[in-house]
């Protein structure tokens, strides 16, 4: 929404935007949308009619069993309301409109260990002292707890006494949900979100919780990517011959400080070629680099990409997210055994001496 006014400002005849800065836009769009989040008019409408907004995937319910069966604990944390919460879940878990009295059995809950609804994230990953309450499945009621204490005065087995009398909550903080989970390393925890702000960012940098952060565009993307290969490898020959242009030329600006006077001219002749010639490449690569920015999209280009550099977004999700994906049901094609490594990465130097035409000169072998 902020990007489509920005290019309706820039672009288009609205004086209303014109008297406005880029901060007062983004200022307004984030007051009206928080909002909206607020007063509920958003999932009102959804809670509605869930057929026209919630996409179906038939690779949730598997998955989700599968998880449970492996033995991994299965959690739930998300803002919205019980009443929002089991409306949308009971459509994913039934794939159909319920009526009221199979929807009050809320059989999806088979799927999770424990359910927070109400979580109020982001405050919930950082402020330890929000309240915990129970929510009765039935009506939707809430009832007092004493969190943390209430575990621990159960004793042994604690958290799972404490579920056995129900697993559906509102409110609370990261402290009840490792509780609950009967886990203290932040670690051993893999939190899915889609807000990479209020999902991963906090989560990861807070409380050293493992991150899979969804990006639904990110399928598309990749699809481009693909398709753009050749023009990708032809902008990386194109950058690469600059750089050996302008080696060459500093090759020969050295030679021209011993060089006799005949040999200068001839120098400085190539040097005036060369120059001409990187002017002609320097077109070509800018060129050649706005078609390929423009196939993602005609004036923003690459999500991840700005330039020849990590877009904002692409350093958060590079340096936060421990995983990323299109969708939550593509960790269903992976077993609950498997495990997940970092790739390597190389700064510059390393990624010079990679260059199968660089040459690497010691100075302390000579």
């Amino acid at each position: 929404l902020f990007a489509s006014l920005i290019e309706m400002k820039d672009f288009g005849e609205h004086e209303v935007l014109d008297g406005k800065t880029y901060e007062e836009i983004y200022r307004q769009v984030r007051e009206c949308v928080d909002l909206c989040h607020r007063d509920g008019v958003i999932k009102d409408e959804v809670h509605r009619d869930p057929e026209k907004y919630l996409v179906l995937d038939d690779g949730l319910l598997p998955m989700l069993r599968q998880f449970r069966e492996s033995g991994v604990k299965v959690f739930l944390l998300t803002n919205s309301y019980w009443e929002y919460t089991s409306t949308a879940m009971n459509y994913l878990y039934h794939e159909k409109l319920v009526d009221m009295e199979l929807q009050k059995k809320n059989e999806w809950l088979e799927l999770f260990d424990l359910v927070v609804v109400g979580a109020c994230k982001p405050a919930y990953l950082t402020d330890p002292y929000l309240n915990l309450f129970r929510v009765i499945p039935e009506d939707g009621t809430l009832k007092n707890t004493d969190g943390l204490f209430e575990i621990e005065s159960l004793g042994e087995n604690g958290p799972t006494k404490f579920l056995d009398q129900g697993k559906t909550f509102q409110g609370g903080n990261w402290k009840h949900l490792q509780a609950m989970l009967d886990t203290e390393a932040g670690e051993e925890i893999l939190y899915v979100g889609d807000h990479l702000y209020a999902d991963v960012l906090r989560s990861k940098r807070a409380l050293g919780w493992r991150s899979c952060f969804i990006m639904p565009e990110l399928s598309e993307e990749m699809r481009i990517f693909e398709r753009q290969m050749d023009m990708r490898k032809s902008i990386s020959e194109l950058r690469k011959l600059r750089d050996e242009l302008n080696s060459y030329a500093d090759s020969l600006r050295r030679e021209m400080g011993t060089a006799s006077f005949s040999e200068s001219r001839n120098m400085e002749k190539k040097l005036e070629q060369i120059e001409d010639d990187d002017g002609k490449v320097k077109d070509a690569l800018t060129h050649a680099h706005r078609e390929y920015h423009s196939a993602f999209h005609p004036r923003w280009g690459q999500m991840f990409v700005a330039g020849y550099q990590d877009s904002r977004f692409g350093y958060f999700v590079k340096n936060y997210a421990c995983l990323y994906t299109s969708k939550a049901t593509n960790l269903g094609l992976a077993s609950t055994s498997r495990a997940f490594r970092t790739s390597g990465e190389l700064l510059p130097h390393d990624n010079l001496l990679s260059d199968k035409f660089s040459e690497f000169v010691d100075d302390e072998m000579e």
